[in-house]
């Protein structure tokens, strides 16, 4: 039979850092969508004098992710309207990548939790066999009384 050598604490500890390198590649798309909403801002309309130049007081405040802010809304040039299809067509991989990433930590997880149980279980297993080896040898050495 084979062995198995999982040091739970050293899973723990890749997943703990997984975990936090997936937070980073969120944090990276995140800033992806945001920053492709500011070049199509920022590349303008096809329609000359099209462009309105934004008040910075309209620029305040928090703006949810992959949303234009308000000031930004209105008339799409070509380049914006590429930078939006490209953005449309790839959320549903980029959705996946994230989801991957939480699947494989979550099973991962799981498997060295079972692999845990698994381990306890044949300890317990073992511990008992040993006992009833034992009683059955105190038995015999007590002349079979019983």
């Amino acid at each position: 039979m084979t062995s198995w050598d999982i040091k739970p604490q050293g899973v723990q500890s890749q997943l703990k850092l997984t975990g936090e390198r997936a937070g980073d590649v969120e944090h990276a798309l995140n800033k992806l969508m945001s920053d492709m909403a500011e070049a199509a801002y920022a590349a303008g309309t096809a329609i000359p004098g099209s462009a309105a130049k934004v008040p910075s007081a309209a620029m305040q405040g928090p703006v949810a992710t992959g949303q234009v802010p308000l000031s930004h809304r209105g008339s799409t040039g070509p380049v914006g309207a590429a930078l939006s299809q490209y953005l449309e067509k790839r959320q549903t991989d980029l959705k996946s990548v994230a989801e991957r990433i939480q699947a494989a930590i979550l099973g991962a997880g799981k498997a060295t939790n079972e692999y845990i149980q698994g381990d306890l279980e044949a300890a317990k297993q073992a511990q008992d066999a040993a006992k009833s080896v034992r009683l059955d040898q105190l038995k015999d050495l007590a002349g079979g009384a019983k």
